[in-house]
């Protein structure tokens, strides 16, 4: 429950145990660690960065500011306390005056009523309202002025992050000129960092007017950098300058700082970095965010790179993730809290945990990142919390914010879905923040951070100085539950397998030897034999026509067998995903097909389908049944839009019905959200296909024209010319009412063109002409 001050009988996670504190620096390590267990802690993506006149909104693109209830979504987590933003920028851009408090009282109120304790966070990689800036004077004494009234307005409020990140946001704002206000050189960022660390210290003063018992969360990345011995100075510089901020904080900066000649050269004054040391503002907390991309390896050796990985801000090397060169992969976090202890003896915290990648490695990092901190605290570190990030997922961090491409990385939620669904992540907070042991079966896979696939360039041995892999284990073993997938001869069931291997989960092809989908028996042997955690159909009967006058083995493949799987999956409580077709659906349609319209299916392959559809979720509710449409894939010789390419390139003459519309799908698109669902534990009617409303002629001029193939043979028909036999709905276009999960049409005709066997050939063939 929360406790105001006046309630207050024991400390909260943010609160520093007196004992820990008080501990002279590097004697913790040899003390017997007293604290309390590890909490969970979350926090939402908030960023307001500025890139020349434009502001990025996360908060407003998450739509979190429109819905009430996802504060009570996270304290059902088991969440007790949560970063929240009070943003400078978004509260009070004309100035605290005219500050508009209605959004931070709803929020803060509603945090307070369900007992969880805001970090109460007021610049997020911001560099301020329009009348400032990173680089302003004034920036210190305004956001001083604005935390005094923030901490006026909810004096219960405990803990507080001024400025996140500050030397981060200093670096992409005052040295890589990614953000406002795009400065790039040495005297920009330390007046960046020296304005913030400022700020920082007089909101604090300015906050404890109103609660002399606050307490400073002082969050930074903390990434190492290693490097090859040419740039051993480079390398050493940047392990100082990851801690400047809290250093400066600490009052730990004088004359024998390592920093001290590089902050007075790049502008800083004797006088002004003293006040740093006269007016100590030391962390209650350091909290350390921490990326598979905050390590970083520096080499001299341009050579070994792809042109992409050399270049800004530093051109004479490569400035590239280890996780990326280094032979051995090197658990960071447990040594980073450790150095970061030692260095301080303030208690810690992981304040940002998150990966953008597949739903897997997502779980697979953030019990990384727990195991670790849990490391650390066996050799006597006192960390307190590992924070959940981006709870609400993130957009377009693919870019570092620079523009709105519409990138979107879901969290423990995804907000595609109305309301925002959880996924698998969610299920794995819950269960940390309730010392419940994690059980997922992907867990038992490495994460692509250990896989051999992540190099880039010729791995390189690491450093001897490196002495990070002490005490790790891997997760994955060789009993690890596989993923059964049928149809081992289709271009489905290689495509999960390719995918399912690239993703390092354990999984079987099966052919119907191995697994007849439509015998009870041979589904049971197979089961027993391979014990999967989950099964994907995607074997079946495809052919429109010819199911005409083959009705009998139709309907064995495409409904009996689901059937068949259901029950067997029902039984021995197995995830099942297997596939349906917008054949389900008749006439010709007002608008897009959703998952609840009814079905009315117009030839024999639409109605096996149908009856795969009710079998299946009849027998086995946590089912997911994907209706999809117009598979084309980059390996497939056989699809629509290969065969058209095909014969456009050689210039032969190819009919497309130009009355049918259809939503085309891009098979590794729809298998790589499929895993993601299956890891989720979605069940029932889901309906993927890519972001496109087109006719199949359509379809053809734009792979054409991304492929940069004329179309002058294209030869636009009626569906009924086609020579079709059975009937077909003239409008096969799906929509959905949970979420649209897959990329647009264009974006998969783009990177169609880069992947497929067929457009390799012909770029082959211009070559040599």
């Amino acid at each position: 429950m929360f406790k105001t001050d006046d309630q207050d009988a024991s400390p909260s996670d943010c609160q520093p145990d007196r004992v820990s504190a008080a501990t002279p620096r590097g004697a913790a390590a040899s003390r017997a660690p007293r604290f309390r267990p590890l909490a969970m802690w979350g926090g939402i993506e908030c960023t307001i960065n500025r890139v020349g006149d434009r502001y990025f909104t996360q908060l407003d693109r998450s739509g979190h500011h429109g819905r009430a209830d996802d504060l009570a979504r996270f304290a059902a987590l088991g969440l007790r306390t949560l970063r929240y933003p009070v943003l400078w920028e978004e509260t009070a851009p004309g100035g605290t005056a005219a500050a508009d408090w209605s959004r931070a009282d709803r929020g803060l109120t509603e945090l307070r009523r369900l007992g969880v304790e805001p970090i109460v966070g007021l610049v997020h990689h911001g560099s301020g309202p329009p009348h400032t800036d990173l680089l302003d004077p004034g920036f210190a004494p305004a956001l001083a002025e604005y935390a005094g009234a923030v901490a006026a307005r909810y004096p219960w409020v405990r803990c507080w992050t001024p400025i996140n990140e500050p030397l981060t946001t200093a670096r992409f704002s005052a040295l890589y000129g990614l953000w406002y206000p795009h400065a790039r050189d040495d005297r920009a960022f330390v007046r960046a960092v020296l304005n913030q660390c400022r700020a920082t210290v007089l909101a604090m003063a300015a906050i404890r007017r109103s609660h002399p018992a606050a307490q400073l969360v002082q969050t930074d990345d903390l990434g190492r950098t290693d490097g090859t011995a040419p740039l051993a100075a480079v390398v050493e510089f940047y392990n100082q300058r990851r801690w400047l901020a809290w250093d400066l904080l600490c009052g730990r900066v004088d004359e024998r700082h390592a920093l001290w000649d590089y902050l007075r050269d790049s502008g800083g004054t004797a006088a002004e970095i003293r006040w740093f040391a006269e007016n100590p503002c030391r962390p209650d907390i350091i909290g350390v965010n921490h990326y598979v991309t905050s390590d970083r390896w520096l080499d001299h050796r341009l050579h070994r790179y792809p042109r992409r990985c050399s270049g800004a801000p530093r051109p004479e090397f490569v400035d590239i993730e280890s996780v990326r060169v280094l032979a051995t992969p090197v658990p960071t976090i447990a040594s980073l809290l450790d150095e970061a202890w030692r260095r301080y003896a303030i208690p810690l915290a992981v304040t940002e945990a998150h990966i953008d990648a597949r739903r897997e490695d997502q779980l697979r990092w953030l019990v990384d990142i727990w195991r670790g901190a849990e490391q650390a605290r066996a050799g006597g570190a006192d960390v307190r919390a590992v924070t959940a990030w981006a709870l609400l997922g993130a957009f377009d961090w693919n870019c570092l914010l620079g523009e709105c491409r519409g990138y979107y990385e879901a969290g423990p939620y995804d907000v595609r879905s109305s309301p925002p669904r959880a996924t698998a992540l969610a299920g794995l907070i819950a269960d940390l923040a309730a010392d419940r042991v994690p059980a997922h079966p992907v867990l038992q896979g490495e994460g692509w951070w250990r896989s051999a696939e992540r190099f880039i360039a010729k791995p390189v041995a690491p450093p001897s100085a490196i002495t990070r892999l002490a005490g790790y284990r891997p997760l994955v073993g060789a009993s690890a539950a596989p993923i059964l997938i049928s149809g081992a001869s289709g271009t489905l069931g290689r495509a999960f397998a390719a995918c399912c291997a690239r993703r390092n989960l354990a999984y079987r092809l099966l052919d119907r030897a191995a697994m007849d989908i439509a015998d009870p028996a041979s589904v049971a042997a197979a089961i027993a034999r391979w014990r999967p955690w989950a099964i994907v159909n995607a074997s079946g009967y495809v052919r429109i026509d010819a199911a005409e006058s083959d009705v009998e083995r139709c309907f064995r493949e495409n409904a009996v067998g689901p059937a068949v799987l259901a029950a067997q999956c029902a039984a021995h409580d197995i995830r099942l995903a297997t596939f349906s077709s917008d054949q389900v659906f008749g006439g010709d349609g007002a608008g897009p097909w959703v998952e609840s319209d009814p079905v009315a299916p117009l030839n024999v392959y639409g109605h096996s389908k149908a009856a795969a559809e009710r079998d299946t979720l009849a027998l086995c509710p946590h089912a997911m049944v994907v209706r999809t449409s117009a598979f084309f894939g980059p390996a497939d010789p056989h699809n629509f839009v290969t065969r058209a390419l095909a014969a456009l390139m050689r210039g032969d003459d190819f009919c497309a019905a130009a009355d049918v519309r259809v939503s085309p799908t891009y098979v590794p698109d729809l298998v790589e959200t499929c895993l993601d669902l299956l890891v989720d534990g979605e069940a029932g009617l889901w309906h993927l296909a890519n972001q496109g409303d087109v006719s199949w002629a359509e379809l053809v001029e734009r792979a054409a024209g991304a492929a940069a193939v004329d179309v002058s043979t294209l030869r636009r028909t009626s569906g009924a010319g086609a020579g079709e036999v059975a009937p077909r709905p003239r409008y096969g276009v799906l929509g959905s009412e949970r979420a649209s999960l897959l990329p647009t049409l264009d974006d998969a005709l783009t990177r169609y063109v880069v992947e497929s066997d067929i457009c390799a050939v012909e770029r082959r063939r211009r070559v040599a002409t």
